[in-house]
């Protein structure tokens, strides 16, 4: 059977139909947003929010009058009403979600803040959105899953990547069982963030060494986790992709982890050759190993495995590759091979035909609207599924159970790091219910 004969025929017959059937949008309703956190990824999503016509932004929340007045600018380019802006100390946004006129909150803060922000918009019956990692804690995870159990008010990790568009063919191809059944996924974040961890605290990716109160944007909190920790700092942005792959919390589930981290040596060697050896940050020694490997065990026998490295010179990559019974994809190099499909045996293919054959129907339909929102179009995707299962009143297609297990893989590793690479158990966040629910990720193209 050639490749494009095995294309149409996986489509015709797969015994996992992938159903295209739109809903009612209610594309005349509005959705009420606030925003807590207008710094640069907070701008990023409110920007992307008044592109829409369904959505309304009554207040936003920010302790830097800076960002406030930089956001203030955009809803000036809009043309739109300037928003009531809670400024007045740091826990000034838990007057803002008690607002009657929000219906959901958009959170793009320092991760710390994240999960004391996505309660109380919880507990004030607002949906939450919030950016990766969700939680910095294993207790975090618990809170986040316990919140809305209570309340019955959703929360959404605003995990991109999993609307990237080779991920979602991908996906496709799982779910029509062209890789047979899985066996392996390979993922990460390696990317090198030395730039972004330290700068001259004037511009967010400004040469320079200097990072905490006298470093710009993530500098002033983010590298400070590098020097207290050593662990996956950073999972959900290969692990999410994987997870659906997986089906993890639907069908399967993680079971265990074990991590090792190399020697730390980036970040200082960086510091030393942009700010001299007699800069006070050469003295900072950082917990943070160079790359850290953790590989996951689930409970339907396939193994998973993260790569965190950010502190080595190196080209961006997420390193993803899916494998099972009958064939592999990686992403690096862009090429795949599947048993008696490739044309040969002991060869890779090119992935460009295969990506455009089981393009998702999300990006078929909304590939114009996506052109000019970042990270390739995926931020569009992301805020999309929040604003629509908001509308909807739906649970959202990336849930609180997914936050909270794919965030709690960091404090995890850090737990098997600190005693020797031994393997370290993944709470169940759904209780059981992994055993029966049922896929609700890209099944068709709505969210």
């Amino acid at each position: 059977m050639n490749r494009r004969n095995f294309l149409s025929t996986s489509l015709a017959t797969s015994s996992i139909p992938f159903i295209v059937k739109k809903q009612n949008l209610n594309e005349d309703k509005k959705v009420r947003l606030g925003f807590i956190g207008v710094g640069l990824r907070g701008r990023t999503h409110l920007q992307q929010a008044l592109y829409r016509s369904d959505v309304e932004i009554p207040a936003i929340c920010d302790i830097d009058l800076n960002s406030i007045a930089e956001a203030n600018k955009i809803f000036k380019k809009f043309e739109k009403k300037e928003p009531v802006a809670y400024t007045k100390g740091e826990r000034d946004f838990e007057n803002m979600v008690k607002r009657d006129d929000l219906d959901g909150i958009i959170i793009a803060t320092p991760w710390e803040w994240h999960v004391p922000m996505s309660v109380a918009a919880m507990k004030a019956g607002k949906y939450a959105g919030v950016e990766v990692s969700a939680t910095v804690t294993l207790q975090e995870s618990w809170d986040l899953v316990d919140t809305y159990e209570k309340t019955g008010s959703h929360c959404m990790i605003l995990e991109n990547v999993c609307y990237r568009r080779d991920i979602m063919s991908v996906l496709n191809m799982v779910r029509k069982k062209m890789f047979g059944e899985m066996l392996y996924g390979h993922c990460g974040y390696q990317h090198d963030l030395r730039f972004v961890k330290l700068n001259d605290g004037k511009s967010a990716y400004g040469k320079g060494v200097e990072f905490g109160e006298k470093g710009f944007s993530e500098a002033r909190w983010r590298t400070q986790h590098s020097v207290d920790r050593n662990g996956d700092l950073y999972p959900t942005h290969g692990l999410g992709p994987v997870a659906h792959w997986m089906d993890i919390n639907r069908g399967n589930k993680f079971e265990y982890l074990t991590s090792i981290a190399t020697k730390s040596r980036g970040m200082h060697n960086y510091i030393v050759e942009n700010g001299g050896e007699n800069h006070p940050n050469a003295k900072v020694k950082f917990k943070l190993g160079d790359i850290v490997t953790t590989t996951i065990q689930c409970a339907n026998g396939e193994n998973i495995v993260i790569i965190h490295d950010t502190n080595s010179p190196r080209p961006y990559s997420l390193g993803f590759r899916a494998q099972g019974t009958k064939g592999i994809w990686m992403n690096d190099g862009n090429q795949i091979y599947l048993e008696g499909v490739s044309k040969k045996h002991d060869a890779w293919e090119p992935f460009a035909d295969y990506q455009k054959e089981y393009d998702h129907p999300l990006w078929k339909r909304f590939e114009q609207d996506a052109v000019n929102a970042g990270h390739g179009g995926m931020d569009f995707f992301v805020l999309r599924a929040f604003i629509e299962s908001v509308k909807n009143k739906v649970a959202p297609p990336i849930d609180v159970y997914d936050a909270a297990a794919w965030s709690a893989i960091s404090p995890l590793s850090e737990l098997s790091i600190a005693r020797g690479s031994s393997p370290v158990e993944i709470p169940d966040f759904t209780r059981g219910k992994w055993k029966t629910n049922k896929p609700i990720f890209g099944l068709n193209d709505n969210y």
